[in-house]
């Protein structure tokens, strides 16, 4: 039985992905451009599994049968979710930027990470969690101590501390901007987000890339995709209610 979960529409999934991946044939450019159209199929793509392993969740009869399928959707929105960000890339920032769709108009910060969080299925209130201290947005998903709430230490002690709490995508809030912090299996990260600073876009940054990261006094951290009640409300389609405070 458990070999048989999840299985259908992943070998079908793969095919999209290499057709997205796939839309653009012209050469490569120095700078990455916004990419609406491929992000269109790949929220399409990832809803549509999210309401397959959603229904064989509904039939599973055994906490084991859930937890596979939970592990699958753990690993489809960490595939997932830096592929729709990375549409982004290029999107030009503004303060006060609302765009909902890559390339089409201005992104603030947090409307990058509200948009990109809607688009992957998650059922958050847009412009309300756009719109708030990067704390709340954090606290929207995760409980106060399933955050990591870090002041006036060094840079590599922070990443460390993040990367040492596992692989998956954490939502990070910083002194005035909120981002998504990718960490992979070997301890590498990817700093994403909508960036006030030059060169004023969204983008997509190593270690050693990410000043805004770097510079910040305060940051709060918190992985979504590692917390499996998190994980299982995107799965059954749960609103996440804006937290304010």
């Amino acid at each position: 039985m458990l070999a048989a979960i999840c299985v259908a529409g992943w070998h079908y999934s793969d095919e999209i992905v290499e057709w997205v991946e796939g839309l653009d044939s012209s050469p490569a450019k120095d700078e990455p451009t916004p990419d609406p159209e491929a992000y269109t199929v790949l929220s399409d793509d990832l809803e549509s599994q999210r309401k397959l392993l959603s229904a064989q969740y509904a039939k599973a009869t055994t906490n084991v049968e859930r937890a596979a399928i939970l592990g699958q959707a753990r690993l489809l929105l960490e595939k997932n979710l830096p592929r729709l960000m990375r549409c982004w890339l290029g999107t030009e920032w503004d303060f006060n930027g609302t765009a909902d769709e890559p390339g089409r108009g201005k992104v603030a910060c947090g409307y990058f990470v509200s948009s990109v969080l809607q688009d992957a299925g998650f059922k958050v209130e847009w412009a309300r969690l756009a719109q708030q201290a990067s704390q709340n947005i954090v606290h929207t998903f995760l409980s106060h101590d399933e955050m990591k709430i870090r002041v006036g230490i060094k840079y590599e002690q922070f990443l460390s501390e993040v990367t040492a709490s596992g692989t998956g995508v954490y939502i990070v809030g910083l002194d005035s901007h909120v981002a998504f912090l990718v960490v992979g299996a070997k301890g590498e990260i990817r700093f994403i987000h909508s960036s006030g600073a030059s060169p004023y876009c969204v983008v997509d940054e190593s270690r050693d890339e990410a000043r805004v990261l770097r510079s910040s006094r305060w940051r709060v951290a918190g992985n979504i995709t590692g917390n499996g009640s998190v994980i299982r409300r995107w799965l059954l389609g749960s609103a996440f209610k804006t937290r304010t405070r």
